[in-house]
């Protein structure tokens, strides 16, 4: 088969791992949001490559139809598909479908293996440790941090990025901005509060 750009290598991975890890690909839209492309005519435009190189093959009548029929060169990068978390619902998952906003490609090199998801930064409490108002943060699902750690900590149903840094009756949750109070949580109530997630990646698009 004939080689793939790097762009059209990047949306094949997106939709194999889409494949693999959720059971069926994405649509048009997913990819669009994934790879930031400004149109659904952008998105068409690769995926008429994957297909005239005999990477994919598509069903037109359906939503979901990209199907698989060529195998990825050997050396490609990795992409994984991550989830995009936005307000959080109490009483579901973290990541159920009605807290996700999406789905974002990132690459396999920069973000451990594990169960992980993308939260959209807003605002600046965090520039001081170079994560500014528009980043996408990636971090592992896990409900414990060490001390220090940059973590995506749930308060009722809003999610913020913060540091970690527990005291003995108390966890306080720093911003990297002075111009900012920190979040102090009484430990006496722990249901106020919870670690969705240890910060491990940064994505910023230009």
């Amino acid at each position: 088969m004939k080689p793939l750009t790097e762009r059209q290598r990047q949306v094949y991975e997106f939709i194999a791992d889409s494949i693999s890890c959720n059971g069926f690909p994405p649509t048009l839209r997913e990819i669009g949001e994934a790879f930031g492309f400004s149109s659904t005519n952008a998105v068409l435009a690769v995926l008429d490559a994957l297909e005239r190189k005999g990477y994919i093959h598509r069903h037109p009548s359906m939503a979901r139809g990209i199907e698989l029929v060529g195998e990825l060169p050997p050396g490609a990068e990795g992409v994984r598909v991550v989830p995009i978390l936005g307000r959080v619902r109490a009483g579901q998952p973290l990541l159920a479908q009605e807290n996700l906003e999406g789905t974002l490609a990132v690459s396999r090199a920069f973000v451990p293996p594990g169960k992980a998801f993308a939260l959209k930064v807003e605002g600046d409490s965090m520039a001081g440790a170079g994560i500014l108002d528009g980043d996408y943060v990636i971090a592992l699902c896990q409900p414990t941090a060490h001390k220090g750690d940059i973590v995506v900590a749930v308060l009722g149903e809003e999610a913020t990025v913060k540091r970690y840094m527990p005291e003995e009756d108390k966890i306080v949750l720093m911003p990297e901005n002075p111009q900012y109070a920190p979040i102090v949580v009484d430990a006496s109530f722990p249901e106020e509060f919870r670690i969705a997630g240890r910060v491990v990646a940064l994505m910023r698009r230009i």
